[in-house]
């Protein structure tokens, strides 16, 4: 490691699994001084030096959380919301309350951690906000996810208008398919032909780790990107670079 973030003082919310505890480990392993916001309690094997357990849908508990987060730092310089969760359901089936659920976590929560995140931040402070392929492209059975993810795209681009002028860098990662507990669904046998066809589209033909996108996201926050701003990075392996005929093979 190359300490790329030693000084530095970050917030990563979902990080107690998946991309969310990659990135503390890796931010960690970079110089940073990171804290950890999630629903349960700190995992035995976090590098997270300060956790608040939080619902970031939840403006009460979350602005308090981050409040404490910033004293137990001793300040914030970058933010990274990678609490997410998935669902399943089309536009005329999906049930009110699933649509409320997703649409609450994964574009209001981003909207509130970096609501409360932002004024304890300076020139140089970068946010880095968790979105997905399926925020740039439709996929049928998704509606809730898609819609919160395409918001969260366009929710950091406004941020990126916002804060833009104060010196704090705002951009997302657009992640394909990832090997997250939140995926884990995809490993049932009866979902198996479902799998293969996500893996397929990706031209790499696999999915993601990840370390992989803990990796992006740690360029997104480093200095080697202080001139990257409003940007949706995807992370998909090729899946939205195109279609790859076999038959040609």
């Amino acid at each position: 490691m190359s300490d790329r973030l030693a000084g530095k003082r970050v917030l990563v919310t979902g990080a107690a699994s998946g991309i969310g505890a990659a990135c503390v480990e890796r931010f960690a392993a970079e110089g940073a001084a990171v804290a950890g916001i999630d629903l349960v309690t700190r995992p035995t094997d976090s590098a997270a030096e300060v956790w608040r357990q939080a619902s970031v849908a939840d403006s009460s508990a979350i602005g308090v959380a981050v409040d404490e987060v910033v004293d137990g730092l001793a300040g914030l310089d970058v933010v990274v919301n990678a609490a997410g969760v998935l669902s399943v359901g089309d536009a005329e089936t999906l049930d009110e309350a699933e649509w409320d659920r997703v649409i609450g976590v994964n574009l209001k929560g981003t909207w509130l951690v970096s609501k409360f995140s932002s004024p304890h931040m300076r020139t140089g402070g970068s946010i880095v906000n968790l979105a997905s392929i399926e925020g740039l492209i439709g996929f049928s059975g998704q509606t809730a996810y898609n819609v919160s993810k395409g918001g969260v795209v366009l929710l950091t681009r406004n941020m990126a208008a916002d804060l833009g002028p104060r010196g704090i860098r705002v951009n997302c990662l657009c992640p394909g398919l990832i090997d997250t507990p939140m995926t884990s669904v995809l490993q049932d046998p009866a979902f198996a032909a479902l799998r293969d066809q996500f893996i397929e589209w990706h031209l790499l033909g696999r999915s993601g780790k990840p370390s992989e996108v803990a990796a992006a996201a740690l360029f997104l926050a480093s200095d080697d990107a202080s001139f990257v701003h409003g940007e949706a990075l995807v992370v998909d392996g090729g899946l939205t670079a195109g279609r790859r005929f076999s038959a040609l093979d």
